[in-house]
């Protein structure tokens, strides 16, 4: 209803505002001829208060969403990070101990290397879209060295500040989140070449993987602007994604993160060949067991408990009642995974071996994080057991096809458990996402608000298949891109003979050759520098024994020596108790344990090695 004033009654109000313009607001607003001009007035400053009241307390209220969300989104890359402990010390326990130091090494230049080359060019290419220019599907090429994040990463809300664009996003805190995120793509890597892998070329693969490799699938999958992405939705319009108006469901990693170092690893250890040993010349295998079951359980929980970062922190936000329900639910399904997959390899295993195989049950865990990793937000707890089993089952067979068939060696199982539980994990969603999670994930963006009746979600429910083929539409194009461009990266190094350390270096050791001694200092502190003379002797000893062998020395070890001798183990990684120039009994035995192996003239004696 509009009101009028009278001219004595619109001086009067105009007297006590001051401005023609308020004025007219009033007396058109309130009815100021049945009461007064001070009682209008007084009306209008108090809806004007109550006004900006709400207008505090909406900003309020966005500024503590912003502190809640951007404090998750760290505490969850801290805890993805510390993941990198749990790496060190699996990796560390499934290598012999004559290669600890090496492989630790290998683990802290992940997150050196890989910080430098994701800041510089990776996160660019993942998520560095110009504002106002026409998107690019296949990656992104702005922000490089986090320019565009400095401007919007700022104190100064005016011009383009953090309300204005986009600090939510594009600030600090996500290139921080998807840097955790890279170091862990690249540190898969790392255990399956272990051993025998040089220096040089684990640098190159390390800076081209963090670099590249790895940032274009993120484009793809999680950008909002990639091909693949459940958030491109600028082709279709109505909140439908680019690809089968789904795209593909890879809420934390399984194929971005996890597939593509396993794959990677695949390739690598394909290239690089076994370990001296561990493969005999009448096709057995040979097992030369990490040196440290205790740091392998204790890598294992450490990543368990980092996966609480990795897989609820995707979420990105935690501070609406969605939000917090979608957290809460991933937590769940991770934890259930997890249990699953142990529980189900201890079975399998005890079944096949008659022995609780610890070693193999942690993988087991493993294997069911790395399963549920994408579709944690979109199923029931009860199918995240079942996807822990599945993936745990295709584990225990990728791991026998790569040692017995395909005879690829790989100390941390890095293709079986990445790879392959990757694959598991990326199709599990077209088969067991439920309509209502779906919806209430991905139903305002990707999927539609129709993503129930347009039937977008598992088969298993009913669901018309879109979602299951954008899913293997994902693990396709990952293997082929993984496989593809690290495959050249290796094969270039090992064209120029820098791939692999040599045969005197591996049997030494690469602690005692490349980085001044043991990991284990025993005694009065020289038991480290003992043990690696008994190991350098050892090597020494077995060089003219397999001649000179390069990059693919293991397949010259097989085929040099003959069938039916007596197995000689070899091992330089038992301490000697005693200080340099003083070696124990044990420790001068264990030298001469070479000996058989050699005749007078340091001709091979034709004994099988088994390890060393």
């Amino acid at each position: 209803m509009s009101y009028n004033c009278s001219s004595n009654l619109y001086n009067q109000v105009e007297g006590l505002v001051g401005t023609a313009n308020v004025t007219n607001l009033i007396c058109t607003t309130y009815d100021c001829t049945s009461t007064s001009a001070a009682y209008c007035v007084m009306q209008y400053l108090a809806a004007q208060a109550s006004d900006l009241r709400a207008e505090v307390d909406v900003k309020a209220n966005n500024e503590l969403a912003l502190g809640v969300d951007t404090f998750f989104t760290l505490f969850s890359a801290y805890l993805v990070f510390s993941m990198q402990i749990g790496f060190a010390m699996l990796c560390a326990g499934c290598v012999r101990s004559k290669n600890t130091m090496n492989i630790l090494l290998k683990n802290i230049l992940d997150s050196c290397i890989g910080g430098i080359c994701f800041y510089v060019l990776g996160y660019g290419f993942a998520y560095g879209h110009k504002l106002n220019e026409e998107p690019n599907l296949f990656l992104s090429a702005w922000n490089y060295a986090l320019k565009y994040t400095s401007k919007v990463s700022t104190m100064d809300t005016s011009n383009g500040g953090a309300t204005s664009d986009g600090f939510s996003s594009m600030g600090w805190q996500s290139f921080f989140f998807q840097w955790s995120f890279a170091a862990t793509a690249t540190t898969i890597v790392s255990g399956a070449v272990a051993e025998r892998c040089t220096l040089l070329a684990y640098l190159c693969y390390s800076a081209f993987m963090s670099s590249f490799v790895y940032p274009v699938v993120v484009h793809w999958v999680w950008s909002p602007y990639g091909w693949l992405s459940v958030f491109n939705t600028s082709y279709w319009g109505g909140g439908y994604s680019l690809i089968l108006r789904t795209g593909a469901i890879d809420f934390a990693g399984s194929g971005v993160v996890h597939m593509v170092g396993g794959w990677s690893a695949l390739i690598g250890a394909y290239l690089l060949g076994p370990r001296i040993g561990r493969f005999g010349p009448n096709g057995q295998v040979n097992d030369l067991r990490g040196h440290n079951v205790p740091l392998i359980v204790l890598g294992t929980f450490l990543l368990w408990f980092g996966w609480y970062g990795f897989n609820p922190g995707s979420n990105l936000s935690i501070s609406t009642r969605g939000a917090a329900v979608i957290v809460s639910r991933v937590a769940v399904t991770t934890t259930l995974s997890a249990a699953g997959g142990g529980v189900a390899t201890l079975l399998i295993k005890f079944l096949t071996s008659r022995t609780w195989d610890i070693p193999a049950t942690c993988n087991g865990v493993l294997a069911g994080l790395v399963g549920i990793t994408a579709g944690c937000a979109v199923v029931e707890p009860w199918a995240a057991i079942i996807c822990g089993f599945l993936s745990s089952v295709f584990f225990i067979g990728a791991e026998h096809l790569q040692i017995r068939v395909l005879r690829i060696d790989d100390p941390v199982s890095a293709w079986p458990l990445h790879g392959v539980a990757g694959v598991v994990g990326v199709l599990f969603p077209g088969l067991l996402a439920t309509p209502r999670y779906c919806k209430e994930v991905y139903g305002g963006v990707g999927f539609g608000s129709d993503s129930i009746e347009g039937h977008r979600y598992g088969i298993f429910y009913g669901g018309h298949g879109q979602l299951l083929l954008a899913q293997a539409i994902e693990v396709g194009c990952i293997i082929v891109w993984s496989v593809g461009l690290m495959g050249i990266v290796f094969l270039f190094l090992r064209i120029i003979g820098q791939l692999r350390v040599s045969v005197e270096t591996e049997l030494q050791g690469l602690d005692q050759s490349k980085h001044g001694g043991s990991a284990y200092a025993y005694g009065d502190g020289g038991g480290g520098r003992a043990q690696g003379e008994v190991g350098k002797a050892g090597a020494i000893a077995m060089v003219p024994l397999i001649g000179a062998i390069g990059a693919g020395g293991s397949e010259a070890v097989r085929s040099s020596f003959g069938s039916g001798n007596k197995v000689v183990p070899i091992r330089s990684d038992n301490p000697s108790p005693k200080g340099e120039g003083e070696q124990s009994e044990d420790a001068k035995a264990k030298k001469t344990e070479v000996a058989p192996l050699m005749s007078e003239d340091g001709k091979s004696n034709n004994a099988s090695l088994v390890s060393y």
